[in-house]
């Protein structure tokens, strides 16, 4: 079948052949917003829209610079370009991005647009005014280098497995081998790996620390975290409201978490479950190889998106066509997976770090569910109604996951693999909760206790770690490489507190594959409208277009924890 590559919607303010290359090729386009006049409400819609395409522009050149530095940290070339940006372009826009803010809200009071979408962009940008300082630009430009610095760090590790330097995780496959010695030595390596750019790491994040604690207090907030909740649009949430969330997972979550480990344990006949004994088969039969490479990793996604929407499938076949897939791990690609949207063509970049798990058909599925929610919204006609909050975009990827795997078949050639898939997918979502309150919670201490030292910081990890782990993995001897275990997560580094909206999700996620489950053509449907909807709703309205609530309750959580309970059950 043929496959469409969509085109870019016909500029209406740059030039069609306009590239950004360097500030001088953009100031003037902004300048020439700021002085365009606006008389009548078609005038100002039509400003927004040309607002709207200058934004995307500057978003999508900032993407393709991103992207190209992490498929290859090495590339001195790709480095050097996205440093450009972010010291040279990314400042110089700031102050004027401001001052067309200031303008579009004296629009906004001149000329009222009643939509809920206007509404809600408006509320976005009286935000952005109220942050904005100038003094934080070289702040926000130091930020963002040392995060490259961390991706460098990370990217550059490998280790040597049977002869062979690979990266980790590529190495981390070897976790799953059925000789636990050989697992052992592989966890070992990989962990001393990560030890040996500790020093480096924390000099990284004692600079952020103090860097992000300035951009804060010069913005008028006693400290980072609150200054997040406003800077990450949180309007429906507060952090207390996170803090209750984190208690009722330590409640709900612990006995689970209590439970797999010993069902491990037992299973695998070891008098002490150490760290390496966790992705082996429970019932140590080999592990699931699911794919071989990218090739057959993107051909057997195709198939399973096919199972669940023939429309889906079109999507990604859109991207490959158009080599917007970087999915393989290999030496001094920057670690961890994202789909990245471009704003002006509309059509998504996955980058991720394959190598034949399980982990990574998960992570593609989600990252498509991203990529479908890029397409979803394309054809809305502002940026900021094409950018919903992150408790509604992995709502998107976190559902695809569970939705998804009713189509597994398409990696597995048994129904007992298909089992096994399912049920450790299952096991990994009820470890998961715990984790993302260990990761939200560490954050919340770090920013409102700025000035703790590095081995307090340890300390501080070590006890939330405590608090949400399970009481039965041993790790005596290991407290060293326990103790900085939170380096390996990515988002502390390069997007403070863009976490929690993981747990947010998942519960919207178990709860939308319930309704698939009762009647998968309505939750189909639920999803796709939740969707398309962009941001031009509030986040309980969304949830409520997809069929579930946007709840994160106690209560809700137990609900829907038996849930997945139940569903494990029935695979083992």
């Amino acid at each position: 079948m043929a496959v469409n590559i969509p085109t870019k919607k016909p500029r209406i303010f740059l030039p069609l052949d306009f590239e950004l290359c360097t500030w001088p090729d953009l100031e003037n386009y902004f300048k020439k917003l700021l002085e365009e006049t606006v008389t009548t409400e078609k005038d100002f819609k039509i400003w927004l829209q040309k607002k709207s395409e200058l934004e995307s522009v500057v978003s999508e050149n900032m993407a393709w610079r991103y992207i190209k530095m992490t498929c290859n940290t090495a590339d001195l070339a790709a480095k050097a370009s996205f440093e450009y940006f972010v010291t040279e372009i990314q400042p110089n826009i700031a102050p004027l991005a401001d001052t067309l803010n200031k303008k579009t809200l004296e629009l906004f009071q001149a000329y009222t647009l009643p939509e809920t979408a206007y509404n809600i962009m408006k509320r976005s940008i009286a935000t952005a005014i109220d942050l904005y300082r100038v003094e934080n630009i070289s702040l926000e430009t130091q930020i963002q280098i040392k995060q490259t610095e961390y991706q460098g760090l990370m990217g550059s590790l490998s280790v040597e497995i049977n002869g062979e330097q690979m990266p980790l995780p590529k190495a981390g496959v070897f976790l799953q081998s059925l000789d636990r010695s050989e697992r052992e030595n592989v966890w070992r390596k990989m962990a001393e790996a990560r030890l040996s750019v500790k020093d480096a790491v924390d000099a990284v994040f004692d600079d952020l620390i103090k860097l992000r604690h300035q951009v804060a207090l010069n913005a008028g907030f006693d400290n980072f975290r609150d200054y997040m909740f406003a800077a990450m649009g949180r309007f429906d949430y507060t952090p207390a409201d996170c803090l209750n969330f984190h208690e009722a997972v330590k409640t709900q979550g612990l006995p689970i978490l209590n439970y797999l480990a010993s069902t491990r344990k037992e299973k695998l006949g070891l008098s002490e479950l150490k760290p390496w004994d966790f992705a082996v088969d429970i019932d140590q039969k080999p592990a699931l190889k699911p794919f071989e490479k990218g090739s057959d990793l993107l051909s057997k996604s195709l198939k399973c998106f096919t199972g669940l929407d023939p429309a889906f499938a079109e999507k990604l076949e859109i991207m490959d066509k158009m080599n917007h897939f970087d999915l393989e791990s290999r030496n001094g690609k920057a670690p961890g997976g994202y789909n990245y949207p471009l704003e002006e063509t509309g059509v998504p970049f996955i980058f991720m770090n394959a190598s034949g798990t399980l982990r990574d058909l998960v992570t593609m599925v989600h990252e498509g569910g991203h990529a479908l929610h890029s397409f979803a919204v394309r054809d809305l006609n502002l940026n900021a109604f094409r950018n919903p909050p992150m408790e509604v975009a992995e709502l998107a990827s976190m559902s695809m996951e569970l939705l998804s795997m009713q189509h597994w078949s398409a990696f597995f050639d048994s129904e007992d693999e298909l089992k096994r898939a399912k049920a450790q997918h299952l096991s990994d979502i009820l470890s998961t909760l715990p984790w993302i309150m260990i990761v939200d919670k560490f954050q919340h201490e770090l920013y409102l206790n700025p000035s703790l030292t590095r081995l307090e910081r340890e300390k501080l990890w070590t006890n939330i770690y405590a608090q949400f782990s399970d009481s039965v993995t041993d790790w005596s001897g290991l407290e060293h490489f326990r103790d900085s275990l939170w380096h390996k997560q990515l988002h502390i580094f390069e997007v403070p507190f863009y976490y929690i909206e993981y747990g947010i999700a998942q519960l919207g996620a178990i709860s939308m594959w319930k309704n698939y489950l009762e009647n998968p053509s309505m939750a189909l449907k639920n999803y796709t409208d939740a969707l398309t909807l962009g941001y031009t709703e509030p986040i309980g309205k969304i949830y409520e277009a997809g069929g579930i609530k946007f709840d994160f309750s106690e209560n809700y959580i137990a609900e829907l924890m038996a849930f997945v309970q139940t569903e494990l059950k029935k695979l083992l």
